[in-house]
């Protein structure tokens, strides 16, 4: 840590690097320290972004797939030849461990190369004697994509890659709690794209406003909180943009009897307690059959105690560190304070806590009431209820909420029952005997309040596109 010196930081408009006479300092999680002046976007600024972008689009919508895979390939070496940079930063403005910092980047590198190989090609709708249709997909025009501060590289890259490989130009604003290393990427992508086709602009939630409300964005990709989504979506509909949706989940487990619990055990801590449970698609309600209840629960708080711990020490390499800002560490503890105060057995390291930093150590709630905030709500935090279930029909019941469905996990040796409780749970995504592990090549989407269309694979590819059938008459 520490060998960033005092980097500078810009708004990329049209392939010029832009100062601000306004900026502000994101706040280590680590220390509570300031960290580095960024940039805040006038409007003037996005709307020069915009009309630049606007005017590459009439180029870039003509290159072809292969110019477009060969920008893409650079893209991801890119990241791999300043992986040690955008590490640190990251790990610096959202409190990730060195380790977790470059996972990040390599699973970024993965995933540029997943989507420049789905290229969507030209599709055969019908054909008899008389007529033959086919579906054209041509992209939509500019893209606004308001990203997340949870996994900031590879969650604002997923939207670049997507918009880039369907010949749309994108303008990325990060979260204003996360900006350094996108902020920092678009820079170094300079050199590998025509000016306007990728920009970056920083700022909070009045930049996010009018970008959603702009007449020269066609598309909003957005990734946050249910309560945004929706004030997004509202937005959009004044000028009838395409918009996608990816908003809070409230992931529940469902552990089946027969599982090795041990093996069980295991998992759920690590989709529990990966990156200290802010994840869209963490594990944040466990639920066990009563007849292995007892014995899953003194398992997992001792797997939770021995692997999940707090240690000050970025470069330590832990998979668990501290919550990434303030007002998520305030949402957390209120969560705990909730439960507390409903009598649930809440379970937690009593060591002392570093002086600084906003650390939250795995807190285990047993048997919570189903109206806590714990079991209702996205946590969004390093603290899991683990609650008790009799039959098919009553955890079914409790884990398909009425506001939230993008993910799931099923745990059974008996892989009939487990697609069977799988096929009947409300959520986008169903892993079946493994944490959550969203995979590039595989459609993203959320049921419910946890979000509008989708990302990932080519039917998340098809969302950056308008779909044009021709008819040819025989």
């Amino acid at each position: 840590m520490g060998s960033l010196g005092k980097p500078q930081f810009y708004n990329i408009i049209n392939s010029e690097k832009r100062s601000s006479v306004k900026n502000h300092q994101v706040t280590d999680p680590r220390t509570e320290e300031p960290l580095w002046d960024a940039p805040i976007a006038s409007a003037e600024d996005l709307e020069e972004a915009i009309a630049a972008a606007n005017k590459a689009f009439k180029t870039w919508c003509k290159s072809t797939i292969a110019e477009r895979q060969e920008a893409l390939k650079k893209m991801a070496d890119i990241v791999k030849d300043n992986s040690d940079e955008l590490s640190e930063l990251t790990m610096r403005e959202t409190g990730k461990s060195s380790l977790m910092g470059h996972i990040e980047m390599r699973n970024t590198i993965d995933q540029i190369h997943v989507v420049s190989s789905q290229a969507l090609e030209d599709e055969v709708q019908f054909e008899d004697d008389k007529f033959r249709i086919i579906a054209t997909h041509q992209p939509l025009g500019v893209v606004g994509a308001i990203c997340p501060w949870n996994f900031p590289v590879i969650l604002c890259n997923l939207k670049i890659v997507s918009a880039l490989i369907t010949g749309n130009c994108v303008i990325v604003k990060p979260s204003p709690f996360t900006p350094y290393a996108v902020l920092r990427f678009v820079e170094l992508c300079i050199p590998i794209l025509p000016p306007g086709v990728l920009q970056a602009v920083n700022g909070g939630a009045e930049l996010g406003a009018l970008m959603t409300s702009h007449p020269g964005i066609a598309k909003i990709s957005f990734t946050g909180t249910t309560a945004t989504g929706k004030r997004v979506m509202a937005a959009c509909s004044k000028t009838l943009k395409q918009v996608t949706l990816e908003l809070a989940g409230n992931d529940a487990a469902v552990v089946c009897p027969d599982v090795d619990i041990p093996k069980a055990v295991g998992l759920i801590a690590a989709g529990s307690f990966f990156n200290a449970g802010q994840m869209c698609v963490a594990t944040k309600r466990v639920y066990v059959h009563e007849d292995i209840y007892d014995e899953f629960l003194d398992k997992f708080i001792a797997e939770t105690r021995e692997k999940y711990t707090i240690v000050e020490d970025g470069a330590a390499p832990t998979v668990f560190g501290p919550v990434s800002n303030k007002m998520q560490f305030d949402i957390v503890k209120k969560f705990i304070d909730d439960a507390k105060t409903r009598n649930a057995k809440v379970t937690v390291d009593d060591s002392p806590l570093p002086e600084k930093g906003y650390w939250i150590p795995p807190t285990v709630v047993a048997e919570p009431p189903e109206d806590s905030l714990v079991v209702q709500e996205e946590q969004f935090g390093p603290v899991i209820p683990i609650l008790k279930w009799s039959s098919e029909d009553d955890v079914l019941a409790r884990a398909n909420l009425a506001n939230a469905g993008l993910g799931a996990t099923v745990y059974s040796k008996d892989l009939a029952r487990a697609e069977s409780i799988a096929r009947r749970l409300d959520a986008g995504s169903v892993y079946i005997n493994t944490h959550e592990m969203p995979n590039p090549n595989a459609y993203f989407s959320g049921f419910k309040d946890s979000g509008v269309g989708g990302e990932m694979g080519k039917q998340g590819l098809k969302s950056y596109c308008y779909t044009k059938s021709i008819h040819f008459a025989k």
